[in-house]
């Protein structure tokens, strides 16, 4: 069973990805998963704020696998735990 990681980690690594990285992962998935999931989205489209990527996140989860759908997943708890963090100290 593959432990759960962030993006671009290796299982030895327990450092929390930047938001830099996670955005890069996002925009990504989306590029990976676009004509599958995101077919009713424009081709240049890319979720500018963090409401909207996790937006497309439940979308790309609504219409992929389960290993999709669990990268998904951990962006998607990744930015909600953040969006809030950022949102409080407003």
């Amino acid at each position: 069973m593959a432990a759960s990681r962030g993006p671009g980690r290796s299982a030895s690594t327990s450092v929390e990805p930047s938001r830099q990285e996670v955005v890069r992962a996002v925009d990504d998935l989306v590029d990976e998963r676009r004509a599958e999931c995101l077919w009713s989205d424009r081709e240049d489209y890319y979720p500018l704020t963090d409401r909207d990527r996790i937006e497309v996140l439940e979308a790309i989860q609504a219409r992929s696998g389960l290993e999709v759908f669990k990268r998904a997943g951990m962006l998607k708890a990744w930015l909600s735990r953040h969006s809030s963090d950022a949102s409080a100290s407003s």
